[in-house]
């Protein structure tokens, strides 16, 4: 291990800007990764010969993998330094890409499905610490702002573009554009970026477990996280199912599904907005408001379905909950990271892993219990998260009041 006295850092003063940019383009490659092939779930369902559930599982894996290397990387990123692990996870991530585009083995697409999850994990984290290692301040402060939105083009521009990829070249073709979108970033990565973390800290499994212990103990903490779970599987839900309900109830093309999933895509981002903009107004209020008019809308889409079932109607309804999923994640996102400021580092990667951990098995359980074919069983699905929704809301008032009288 390198010294912790031996200064690491190598990026040239001269392409601090450009290896900004750089930054900024990896951060939606979760959502790439995830949303880009959403409207070639059915055809890769035909085309592999498997099972609509077999084709969602390719998603839950990636969650699952993608949301538990989180909670390791960052302590092997602060000790062995950014740059040469985010360089080999472009390369590994890359090479996973065509492997899955070039067989039709389902076996090995679910095993690179698990890489691209910790490859993509480790390069993520790597360029939110290179902000963190190289601004400070305002500028710090503006540069992070501005995450939630950049990570939002992934879940909006990527299914637009899987459609129409879908539709012209095939299922394989989303992943050979994932490839050829991480070989560019390796080759500009190696000419214009370069280690940024200053010194190096030795790797404490001990006390990072300790601390790790420490906050699964804090109830607030783990409630919130399971409500970003809840608000973030609402969305991953239809990811899972709406292809299916759109291609094979509703007989549209791929391409339209790419156009639903942008506009609802645009209503996570939309709901993340209104988060910003209520951020001073009382917590529990604001929350427990969502919540409710969720509800409404969960009961209101089950109910009109009975009666009336057009694609425009799930897709009103889905908009409306969505806008409030994204207005409950980026409430309670910032609800944990200030929970622990001293760790906000740990508590970051915690927050997020474990998030994408409950996002994954509710997703797959709910897309398995209730099939993806038509708007009623999507509709019982967001009920049933909402439901949840309103019961650990309660408890966190419960929690949170509590703190105050203390």
């Amino acid at each position: 291990m390198t010294d912790s006295t031996t200064q690491l850092r190598s990026i040239k003063e001269k392409n601090i800007g450009i290896a900004t940019l750089l930054a900024f383009a990896m951060i939606p490659m979760s959502g790439f990764a995830t949303d880009i092939y959403i409207p070639s779930l059915p055809g890769m369902t035909a085309a592999l010969g498997i099972s609509s559930s077999q084709a969602q599982l390719t998603l839950s894996l990636f969650l699952i993998s993608y949301g538990i290397s989180q909670l390791f990387v960052g302590g092997l990123l602060d000790s062995y330094g950014r740059y040469k692990i985010s360089l080999i996870s472009m390369l590994i991530f890359c090479c996973s890409c065509i492997i899955i585009g070039s067989t039709h083995n389902i076996y090995v697409i679910y095993a690179m499905r698990v890489i691209h999850g910790i490859t993509i994990a480790s390069m993520v984290v790597a360029k939110r610490a290179f902000f963190v290692d190289l601004f400070s301040g305002e500028k710090l402060k503006h540069y992070l702002s501005l995450f939630t939105i950049i990570w939002s083009t992934g879940p909006i521009v990527a299914p637009f573009i899987g459609g129409y990829l879908e539709v012209n070249f095939g299922w394989e073709s989303n992943f050979y554009f994932l490839g050829g979108i991480a070989a560019v970033l390796f080759v500009l990565e190696i000419i214009f970026s370069g280690e940024t973390l200053l010194h190096a800290t030795p790797f404490h499994l001990g006390k990072i477990v300790k601390i790790y212990s420490d906050m699964l103990k804090t109830g607030s903490f783990v409630l919130g996280i399971i409500m970003l779970g809840l608000g973030y599987s609402m969305v991953m839900t239809y990811n899972m199912s709406g292809p299916f309900i759109i291609e094979h109830h509703y007989s549209l093309s791929p391409v339209v599904t790419g156009y639903c999933s942008l506009l609802l895509g645009f209503a996570w981002m939309v709901g993340g907005f209104i988060g910003k903009g209520t951020i001073n107004k009382p917590f529990a209020r604001k929350m427990n408001i969502n919540v409710a008019f969720q509800f409404v809308y969960g009961i209101a889409l089950l109910t009109l379905l009975h009666f009336w079932s057009p694609l425009v109607l799930i897709l009103i309804f889905a908009f409306l909950i969505h806008v409030g999923a994204g207005f409950t994640y980026n409430n309670y996102f910032t609800y944990c990271l200030s929970k622990f400021p001293k760790n906000a580092g740990i508590a970051g990667g915690l927050t997020g892993g474990l998030c994408y951990v409950i996002v994954s098995v509710l997703s797959y359980v709910l897309t398995y219990a209730l099939p993806a074919k038509d708007g009623v069983n999507l509709s019982y699905s967001y009920l049933i998260l909402i439901v949840f929704s309103i019961v650990v809301m309660l408890r966190v008032n419960v929690l949170n009041r509590k703190q105050l009288a203390l």
